[in-house]
């Protein structure tokens, strides 16, 4: 038998607030984009969504609490939640991570609002991009409100990062709380609001020094490599980060990482010069 509580990591007396913290923080820790290949936390993700779907919702809860894993046939055994009528449960919209956030990245919301018309907040999950996260964007979502099916336009500010929530309040008593997933970005790496980036560079201009141009979210600027320049070393560009969320007046910092690059198939002329270097070093030792 699955224990709900225990795959939260809660305890029986938890209430709402403690049941929602937990599930985003193990979503979050277990999502499937944020661990690619291993079906170890695609199965515990898809455990800490059944345990989140029976837990948030008071009705289900209470029965799960007097029947265990017959909670869906309590009222075949005489619920003190209801007539003696039969109960049809919809089948649970987490039941795998495609039916959540399908190939669009938010997958079949519909599912999820068709809860309980008693339930005024609602909760799941969206994917951006980076850019996205930069920029701000919209996403269109499908609700039920009654028998009605309605498409409703959310904002994704700027400067959204992995665990940030959008609150969304379409209708009267209807809260929308959705957990923003940034995915993960080829060329930019993000702490924070500062974001790093490995350029390559050739040898001599790192020696040298130079100029070479870099790519930011935003546009393309000049950057001049100070001479002798070390591997690895970090160039920090100014307010060329990510926005902040809460200060969108303010942006964290671009940081480029120089990755030099070692010439291959030189000809005799350039590998002279490299032992005549050699030489000129030695002498200094």
């Amino acid at each position: 038998m699955s224990n709900y509580y225990g795959i939260l990591g809660i305890s029986k007396n938890a209430n709402e607030k403690d049941i929602r913290s937990a599930y985003r923080k193990l979503a979050r820790k277990y999502h499937p984009d944020l661990n690619p290949g291993s079906k170890e936390s695609a199965d515990k993700f898809k455990k800490i969504n059944e345990a989140y779907e029976v837990l948030s919702d008071s009705k289900s809860r209470g029965k799960y609490d007097i029947y265990g894993e017959n909670w869906k046939h309590s009222d075949e055994l005489g619920s003190p939640f209801g007539g003696g009528g039969q109960t049809r449960y919809a089948k649970s919209n987490f039941q795998n991570y495609e039916t959540l956030f399908g190939s669009s990245g938010f997958g079949n919301l519909g599912d999820i609002f068709n809860k309980s018309q008693r339930t005024s907040e609602l909760e799941t999950s969206i994917e951006v991009t980076l850019e996205e996260a930069y920029s701000g964007t919209n996403r269109t979502v499908k609700i039920n409100v009654g028998t009605n099916e309605r498409r409703i336009e959310v904002t994704i500010p700027p400067g959204v990062d992995t665990g940030s929530v959008v609150k969304v309040s379409p209708y009267r008593n209807q809260k929308i709380l959705l957990n923003i997933i940034v995915t993960p970005h080829k060329l930019f790496s993000r702490k924070g609001d500062d974001l790093t980036v490995k350029v390559e560079i050739p040898i001599e201009d790192v020696v040298l020094g130079g100029e070479i141009e870099v790519k930011t979210l935003k546009s393309r600027i000049q950057l001049k490599v100070p001479r002798e320049s070390q591997n690895g070393q970090r160039i920090r560009l100014k307010g060329h980060g990510m926005p902040k969320l809460k200060d969108r007046n303010k942006t964290g910092d671009l940081y480029v990482e120089i990755q030099s690059i070692i010439p291959k198939n030189m000809s005799d002329e350039e590998i002279d010069l490299f032992k005549k270097l050699k030489q000129l070093r030695a002498r200094k030792v």
